[in-house]
């Protein structure tokens, strides 16, 4: 199925297939989210290491290969590849948002320089490659990310990473909000669940940005 009629919600079902995509290098910017070692971590608990499993496959064998290929063709191609991480700059996380201080999977406590919270070897970035430090969802919000976007004539941003129901969902939506046109690469992204991945991909396809596949969005930059 095309990226032109796959993930659509009941808002999208009837709605005529949008047009083709072309992304001009020098406008366009890809944003790698959240992949960072704290996430890749074995869980103690047999229980818990059992219900994150799926997750952890699909990191390992999907997400951060094709992750790898795309950062890879962006930077062979000329298109500014940049990553956002969440890193609280205080080493007690006095400096984080709300959301990062709650009980709960959400609590998040990652010091900038301590190594859970780098972005993982496979993907790490190179030479002057920006990396956004966020305590937020969406690394729009919490950062200087839209000021440096438009300095440097960005129009197009594709995303990849995770949480797809969460820190990709909130990013995507902001981008969206400040009329940026976004790309999100399904087979880059990951949810907890397969369940939650997709049905947040329905909602914010052809509202916030379109939904596609990695051989798809690469087709969309020219060689």
């Amino acid at each position: 199925m095309s990226w032109k009629t796959a993930y659509r919600s009941f808002y999208y079902e009837t709605a005529p297939e949008p047009d083709d995509i072309v992304l001009k290098q020098v406008e366009t910017a890809l944003l790698v989210v959240d992949i960072q070692n704290t996430y890749l971590e074995p869980k103690d608990d047999p229980a818990e290491a059992a219900r994150w499993q799926p997750f952890m496959e699909r990191m390992r064998r999907t997400v951060i290969p094709n992750t790898a290929r795309l950062i890879e063709t962006c930077r062979a191609r000329g298109v500014e590849t940049m990553f956002a991480r969440i890193a609280c700059l205080k080493p007690d996380g006095r400096d984080r948002s709300l959301s990062q201080k709650k009980p709960g999977f959400n609590y998040l406590l990652l010091p900038k320089d301590r190594e859970d919270s780098q972005v993982v070897s496979e993907l790490a970035p190179k030479d002057d490659e920006i990396v956004i430090l966020k305590t937020t969802d969406s690394a729009l919000t919490g950062s200087n990310l839209r000021l440096i976007l438009r300095n440097m004539g960005i129009k197009n941003v594709i995303v990849a990473g995770i949480f797809t129901d969460q820190c990709i969902s909130s990013t995507v939506r902001s981008l969206a909000d400040e009329s940026f046109d976004v790309v999100v690469v399904e087979d880059c992204c990951a949810a907890a669940t397969d369940d939650l991945h997709r049905r947040e991909l329905e909602i914010i396809n052809m509202i916030y940005c379109h939904v596609v596949q990695l051989d798809e969005a690469v087709g969309f930059l020219a060689p």
